[in-house]
This record gives C-alpha cells, structure tokens and sequence, in this order.
C-alpha cells in the first residue's frame, strides 16, 4: 500500500517537476520550523525549499540539504528575506514564540503580531501571489493581521491565505482512534471555528466512530482536542510546546494545498480562511471544510448537520472567535 502511494506520489512528482513548486518556510530554525523543513525535504510535491530565520537558517539548510530527496535547499540569514521568498509558489510561517507554562495564545500576541506582520509585508512586495500557510500563534488573530497587511499592499486575495489549524485534526483523529480502538485513518473528524481553546469545535457526530462518544468520555475527549496543546507545555516543562506534531501537522497541511495546486481533485481539509459562513455575526475567518485547487480556495463547504451539544459549542466559539479576529485587524489598522 505504501509503496503504491510512494509510487504514484513520484509520478505526481514527475509530471509537475516542470511547475517547480518552490516552497518557503519563514522561522525555519525554530521548534517548529527545524522538524518542518525536514518534513518538507522529504515531501516529494516540493520541488525546491527555501529555509529563512532571523537565526540558524543557513545551518538547518545545510543539514537537511543532505536528505536523499530530489529538492534543492537554500538558506538564507536575516538580512535575506527578499532572496529567499523570490520565486516561492508556497509560503509557510512559522515564525514566532512558543508559548511557555501559564501562557495563553493572547499571551503570545504582542510579540508573533509584528513578527507576522512584517513578514506579510515582504510576501506582498516578492511574492504577491504565493499561497500562505499561517502556522505562528494565535492564528486566529495573526491570519487577519496577514490578511490586513495584505491589503493595505493591494494584493490580498483570500483564495491564497490559510490558517494552518490541521493540529486540531490530527489530535483530534487521535484521540477519537485512543477510545475507540479503530485506526485513526477511520476516526478523521471535522473540526471548525478557530484554533485555540473554546473556539476549536470539533464535530464528532459526523463520524461513525464519533457520534457513539457521550456523556463524560464526549466532554473528555472535546475538552482534550481544545486543549491538548496545553497537555504537551505542562509534559515539556518550560521547554516549549507542541513543535513536533504542530511541524506533522503543517507539512500535512502544506501536501494537501500542493496536491490542490497540482489539480488533484477532491482534496478537503479544514482550514481558517476568510469565509462568508458566518460573516453576518462579524465572524469574517472562520475553519471549516475548504477543498483546495490551483488557486488555493476552491471552494468553502458548509459545516452540515450538527448535535445540540455542537451547536453549543459553536454558539461559545463565535464571541471569541469575532475578538480574537478584531484583536489582529486592530493591531494593523
């Protein structure tokens, strides 16, 4: 099985090398940035990468350089931001602080806000028309800030900004597979609003393994899919948060967007993008099912029928969900 995916990937691989997907990580010598740089080097859709941090970058390239993969690695010091995005079809930002024990996302906002925003501001001015993957926290504030920056250089297009909230699906597969003993490749569960805390609304009754969970082991599991980052801070104590299935998780993100890019069709995933879902209760970001296409958002799926206890949960994320995105469009206007 595994080799048929290797085989056809490879073939994918050969027949877009002509396109050259060339892919940008901004904060590659991060916690997040070093696992995801390899993650990438590894990822066969990737045809060249393109590794930039204030630190460290030019080593992590190094490194990962070496990796028997056919993709070219450049890195690129500080000074060399212009350089490294020149050419990229795909931008992922890392960038960023990790948060440590007793911090909240907001907590984080300060100092990720004018990191994102000045790195917005150099993708608008090299590469207007790359898609971007917005991992650096709290994504639900720095997505809008992006967006924001974006437009105030007249290139915004929301087909090609996405918040990577792929984490919460990954844990949330996992989780629901940890209770109901079925692999986590049947245990895939749909999760929207935003991504951190009481916005992330995971929608297990629309999945077979997960419309059965009630009573405390559904309280559990959604209390641990919300705030399973929180888990990890504690484990690491004081040594970061979650880099390493975060890193998973947006390389998972950044193949599906290149399978998109490439024409494969039917690839759906949740992401935060600017979304009309509900954008009459001032919520103009908003993570559902999106299928992604050559030009990024192809289209926006509804979020379909949902349980009491869901819709609970949503009427909690969306007041939260509207400050965090008036928080990030604030700090740029």
């Amino acid at each position: 099985m595994l080799r048929t995916a290797l085989t056809s990937q490879s073939r994918l691989f050969s027949s877009s090398a002509a396109r050259l997907t060339k892919v940008a990580v901004l904060g590659a010598g991060g916690g997040i940035g070093q696992p995801l740089s390899l993650l990438l080097k590894s990822d066969p859709l990737v045809t060249s990468l393109s590794l930039y941090d204030i630190r460290g970058a030019p080593g992590v390239a190094a490194d990962v350089s070496h990796v028997d993969t056919a993709s070219e690695v450049n890195g690129y010091a500080a000074d060399q931001l212009d350089q490294a995005l020149e050419g990229a079809k795909v931008v992922v930002i890392p960038a960023g602080v990790p948060r440590k024990p007793g911090m909240t996302r907001d907590d984080l906002f300060n100092t990720n806000a004018s990191i994102v925003r000045d790195l917005a501001a150099a993708v608008a001015r090299v590469a207007p028309t790359a898609l971007i993957c917005v991992i650096s926290n709290p994504v639900n504030s720095t997505v809008p800030i992006v967006a924001a920056t974006l437009e105030k250089a007249d290139v915004f297009d929301p087909k090609r900004l996405f918040g990577v909230t792929t984490l919460d699906v990954v844990r949330a597969a996992r989780f629901l597979s940890g209770i109901s003993d079925a692999p986590p490749s049947e245990t895939v569960v749909t999760v929207i609003g935003g991504h951190s805390g009481a916005t992330i609304v995971p929608l297990l009754s629309q999945t077979a393994h997960g419309k059965v969970v009630t009573g405390e082991a559904y309280e559990k599991i959604v209390q641990r899919i919300q705030f399973g980052g929180d888990e990890v801070v504690k484990a690491k104590d004081g040594a970061g948060s979650a880099t390493l299935s975060m890193a998973y998780a947006g390389a998972k993100f950044t193949n599906a967007l290149l399978r998109g890019l490439n024409g494969e069709k039917g690839v759906i995933t949740p992401t935060f993008v600017k979304s009309p879902l509900y954008e009459d209760q001032g919520v103009d970001f908003f993570s559902s099912n999106v299928e992604l296409g050559p030009n990024g958002v192809e289209k926006i799926h509804p979020i379909g029928p949902i349980s009491a206890e869901e819709q609970a949960l949503l009427e909690a994320c969306l007041p939260e969900l509207k400050k965090n995105i008036e928080k990030g469009k604030a700090f740029v206007a």
